[in-house]
């Protein structure tokens, strides 16, 4: 008998893949967590319902989300991270000697519990002495920070359930705030594909472009998300995430990556006419 996972993308849509093992699955204090075992994408993470990452491909989020604003910030050293709970991002910053401190805010502490367990390739850069750990809702966590980070990255869930508040208009201000004068802050923005996901997108951009002075959006092909086409939020006080990209820098740190390269940022910030279209639709992008 095959077992297979299945997500509905839409009303129409469904994706599935076939799996060995139904590894782990409980109920947090917040939300169900499932993790599955494949033949094709290994290990597989489920929050809710919804596939937040495989062994195979998660490697294009977290680099991308991580490594854009670092080759744009001259001097990045202290990183908030939200939510992030698989360690994917923490992993990717570990690579940064320039770093002196990252707080990880993660609302669920099974969530890297769960991820040490069964997903040690993600979850490798939980000892890494620079990194503080703080279990509380990311958005009372912000409102008490003020001039503290050079960068934030927002790896949050889809809008809905704990992840939901990590969406709002209070939140990205709160944000900005919580940045130093050139701070950056990058988030997962959803995908312009199917018409939900496309809503959740433009509500993200339209909150976050009255908070930042400059807000651009970026893309990569991540297979197993929701159409395959995924963008990024880059906002920032002062830094053009292409004009001031420091490509030089970046490559002298011979920081080792799968996905990520200088040229390959630059291209990410050039996106389809659908999606600069839908972009233009938001208050204040130009």
């Amino acid at each position: 008998m095959e077992l297979w996972y299945s997500e509905k993308q839409t009303d129409d849509v469904k994706f599935l893949i076939r799996v060995d093992k139904h590894l782990y699955s409980a109920e947090s204090k917040y939300q169900r967590i499932d993790v599955f075992d494949s033949p094709e994408f290994g290990r597989i993470l489920v929050i809710d319902g919804f596939l937040m990452l495989t062994e195979k491909d998660e490697f294009i989020y977290h680099e991308m989300i991580t490594h854009v604003p670092m080759a744009v910030h001259p001097d990045p050293q202290n990183i908030l991270v939200i939510g992030a709970g698989d360690g994917g991002v923490v992993r990717e910053l570990a690579k940064y000697d320039c770093i002196k401190s990252i707080d990880l805010v993660e609302i669920d502490e099974m969530v890297i519990e769960v991820c040490k367990k069964y997903l040690p390739k993600t979850a490798c850069g939980f000892n890494e002495p620079r990194l503080t750990i703080y279990f509380q809702d990311g958005l009372k966590y912000i409102r008490n920070c003020e001039n503290k980070y050079d960068i934030i990255i927002v790896d949050s869930t889809d809008p809905f359930g704990p992840g939901e508040v990590l969406f709002t208009k209070e939140f990205y201000g709160n944000c900005s705030k919580a940045l130093k004068a050139d701070g950056i802050m990058v988030n997962q923005h959803e995908s312009p594909f199917y018409e939900n996901d496309a809503i959740a997108m433009k509500n993200a951009h339209k909150r976050i472009v009255k908070s930042f002075p400059i807000s651009r959006v970026f893309q990569a092909h991540i297979p197993t998300y929701p159409s395959g086409h995924w963008l990024f939020g880059f906002a920032s006080k002062k830094y053009h995430p292409v004009r001031d990209l420091r490509a030089q820098k970046w490559n002298e740190m011979n920081i080792e990556t799968n996905y990520y390269n200088v040229n390959l940022h630059k291209g990410a910030f050039y996106l389809p006419n659908y999606v600069e279209r839908m972009l233009k639709e938001c208050e204040g992008y130009e």
